[in-house]
């Protein structure tokens, strides 16, 4: 019957629902052999799939393993999502601050691989911090506290596991249903009642254009609404990194400094907008202005700050280090990046950074590879900032002894003109 498929799908020809789930539970159950399920890869890449055969694919996807049940947790459960990018340290603040707002934040989280970093890596530099949590102890959290950010179990979406590991190998990762599918299959099976998409474009991020950006969004929208769940999108510059701070330890320190309101204005802006709009999702208020003006002031009081390190206890991270984050260890070397020039930042490689970040130790070039907490890159310029030659663009924290290389490929990273440029903006457009 594969074969049925594949042929179809070559001539650009819809799959219908019951052949989708014979895919994906044959494929999930080991009775479909990868090199069919590679054309068929291949095939969806190049023809395409209708919206009717991307939800069908989701559902199958949802359905391979095991669907979380949080119909114990009291009032709404509000889940956000991030295509990734460099410096996205969102969930650190935008969590407590929705849960100080009264929704229910049960999250599950992934690792980081290549130049994107992970939420759960940035979580586990804090010392004693855990991202394990049996389903009871998950859902006593939240309904105690409003929050809880934990790790992707086994049994979830195992099919996603297998395809995206196919996917990888076979060239197939750049296609709108299979990423769509992907990302909503285990944001509907870990039972979020509203999920909100923060879809990324630029040098940083997966999609590279606004436009590329704006097709994933509308079909992962799509999908939500198929499946009945309040489902919104937001397009998110990463042609530079969000905020100042590359790297575990560093990040965390950052969303301190925000959730005490003395952080970045482009981080804070986008914790802003993306809080605002969930909370209108969860019914907590009317409009954006609204949802803004309370978030500032959960900061302003202290609210925010309290739930993350209510949240930080809970998971058994030692909270002496978010009172003090003086307290966390800091890298061997600190490495000062001078400007040659005089002039303003013109632009950000974001992609560079990251990746500069990875070789530092901060990140993954594969699963098996340690994370070095300490490591990393704060920036002290970006698009649009004035610069004089010798003032430092960004200090690299390592503990590598040798590291000519990567300082030059930093400061290769910046480009400087003569001509003022303005800053980029943060959000450019919302799908709902």
């Amino acid at each position: 019957m594969m074969t049925e498929l594949i042929a179809k799908k070559v001539e650009g020809l819809p799959l219908t629902q019951l052949e989708i789930t014979y895919f994906i539970q044959g494929y999930t159950q080991g009775t479909i052999p990868d090199y069919q399920v590679a054309s068929l890869l291949m095939a969806i890449k190049f023809k395409g799939m209708n919206d009717r055969e991307i939800a069908d694919l989701t559902y199958a996807m949802i359905h391979s393993g095991e669907v979380i049940d949080l119909t114990s947790i009291q009032g709404i459960k509000a889940d956000k999502h991030s295509t990734g990018g460099v410096g996205d340290k969102t969930s650190l603040v935008l969590g407590p601050l929705v849960a100080a707002a009264g929704l229910k934040i049960a999250k599950m989280s992934g690792r980081g691989l290549g130049h994107t970093g992970g939420t759960l890596d940035k979580l586990e530099a804090i010392p004693g911090m855990s991202i394990t949590r049996t389903q009871k102890q998950f859902v006593e959290q939240v309904n105690r506290i409003g929050l809880s950010i934990i790790g992707q179990t086994a049994t979830l979406v195992p099919a996603d596991k297998k395809l995206y590991a196919l996917r990888d190998v076979t060239g197939t990762v750049q296609s709108v249903p299979l990423i769509a599918s992907s990302i909503m299959s285990k944001k509907l099976a870990s039972g979020a009642d509203t999920i909100l998409l923060d879809v990324k474009f630029g040098s940083g991020a997966f999609m590279k254009t606004l436009n590329d950006a704006r097709g994933l969004a509308k079909a992962m929208v799509k999908i939500g609404k198929a499946m009945n769940k309040d489902t919104r999108a937001i397009l998110t510059d990463m042609d530079q990194p969000l905020g100042f701070a590359i790297g575990n330890i560093l990040e965390v320190k950052e969303a301190i400094e925000t959730l005490r309101g003395q952080g970045p204005t482009d981080f804070t802006e986008l914790c802003l907008y993306a809080g605002a709009m969930m909370l209108m999702q969860g019914g907590r208020v009317k409009t954006l202005t609204e949802g803004k003006r309370l978030l500032k002031n959960l900061i302003i009081n202290g609210q925010a700050f309290e739930k993350f390190k209510s949240f930080i206890g809970a998971q058994g991270g030692d909270t002496r280090y978010i009172d003090d984050p003086s307290k966390f260890e800091q890298s061997a070397y600190r490495i000062d990046i001078t400007s040659d020039v005089n002039g303003y930042v013109e632009s950000l490689n974001a992609l560079s950074l990251g990746e500069i970040a990875m070789k530092l130790g901060a990140g993954r070039a594969t699963k098996d590879d340690t994370i070095d907490y300490t490591a990393g890159i704060v920036l002290k310029k970006k698009i649009g900032d004035e610069v004089h030659q010798g003032d430092v663009l960004a200090v690299i924290h390592t503990n590598l002894n040798e590291t000519n290389e990567l300082m030059k490929a930093l400061k290769d990273s910046f480009t400087v003109s003569s001509v003022k440029v303005r800053a980029p903006k943060i959000i450019h457009a919302t799908v709902k």
